[in-house]
């Protein structure tokens, strides 16, 4: 509920407004119809005739699963093709109006075919709903856009012919997206501590080692101040965590990379924040760079080993800097004392 506020506090017009998760509490719903929240998103009868009973004016997008949340997720969020024809007559029977169909491609997925399969059972769910006399209008095609401007073209080289096949401007189907995790995903930087490191010993019969390290070197477990708990939280929802770069005072270029793992500074099992990579040999008091951690979970609660939230800190290229000044932007008042540093790994 505190989310939807501060959307309408903003002034956006509840219209324009969709108010997703599969599972949503009845005094939610209930504050949707209050405020004219009318689009909401459902993936089962038990949501169906929830939203039937505290918010008959709702306009339902129904949300589809996908291959990839299929093969990625142990509980699939969305509901099946072969089920959507139940939905649609259980929604008829309850006079609630189902005007389009939502899907969500993880982030995490690397395969742009997943938008092919889709969209065929997007167009099969519009056809479905026509039979029953819905006439749906909104095709929201989620929010699995990774960062990577490459992904996006890859993606867009699929999508757009397909939509032009499958809903074509004259159909008057809106088709909206949800690049959130685009547009943030290069905007953090995270830096992190090393608090602890040991090293185990591989067994010298073992054929699965690194052909870049010797049979005889250690493996090197680290331990950081910050893990999914907190900055990490990302991991726990599929987001990759790539190899950072090391920041130590006496680092050369021809210093030996040993295999290592890196963990968040709880006991927790799940605290493997990065699973195998190659670094030098770390000191307890060096820092990790890791890049494009906007969309990894920052703003989440503090670890479960009560560290603070790290503090932020806007850096900008001084060539950008200028142009901002040349262009006449001026700074919100987060950004007022902003200072020009000397940057440099």
């Amino acid at each position: 509920m505190a989310e939807t506020t501060l959307v309408l506090d903003h002034d956006v017009p509840p219209e324009n407004i969709i108010l997703s998760g599969v599972c949503k509490q009845l005094s939610l719903i209930k504050h949707a119809a209050k405020t004219g929240i009318n689009y909401l998103v459902c993936e089962n009868e038990a949501e169906l005739r929830k939203i039937a009973r505290a918010h008959p004016e709702a306009k339902l997008l129904l949300q589809v699963s996908t291959e990839a949340q299929v093969e990625e997720a142990s509980l699939t969020i969305g509901c099946s093709l072969k089920s959507c024809r139940h939905l649609l007559e259980m929604a008829k029977e309850l006079s609630v109006n189902v005007v389009g169909v939502t899907f969500q491609v993880p982030a995490s997925c690397r395969d742009p075919q997943t938008y092919t399969h889709a969209l065929s059972d997007a167009r099969c769910i519009f056809d479905m709903a026509k039979e029953l006399g819905f006439d749906m209008k909104i095709l929201d095609i989620g929010g699995g856009f990774s960062g990577s401007e490459f992904q996006l073209k890859q993606v867009h080289s699929i999508v757009r012919p397909l939509l032009e096949a499958y809903f074509p401007s004259a159909s008057g189907v809106s088709v909206i997206a949800e690049p959130g995790h685009f547009f943030v995903f290069s905007s953090f930087t995270l830096a992190v501590n090393v608090i602890g490191k040991k090293a185990v010993y591989r067994d010298l019969h073992c054929s699965t080692h690194d052909e870049l390290t010797p049979n005889d070197a250690p493996e090197f477990v680290y331990y950081m101040n910050d893990g999914v708990y907190g900055s990490f939280m990302g991991k726990l929802f599929g987001n990759v965590i790539t190899t950072p770069s090391v920041h130590k005072m006496s680092l050369t270029l021809d210093e030996p990379v040993f295999s290592s793992s890196l963990w968040g500074p709880s006991c927790d099992p799940l605290e493997q924040v990065v699973e195998h990579c190659l670094l030098p040999e770390l000191a307890v008091g060096d820092w990790l760079i890791f890049s494009n951690m906007g969309s990894s979970g920052q703003e989440g609660p503090a670890t479960l080993s009560d560290t603070d939230q790290p503090p932020v800190y806007y850096t900008i290229s001084t060539d950008d800097w200028f142009e901002m000044q040349e262009a006449g932007i001026s700074l919100d008042d987060t950004m007022k004392n902003l200072s020009l540093v000397q940057y440099g790994l």
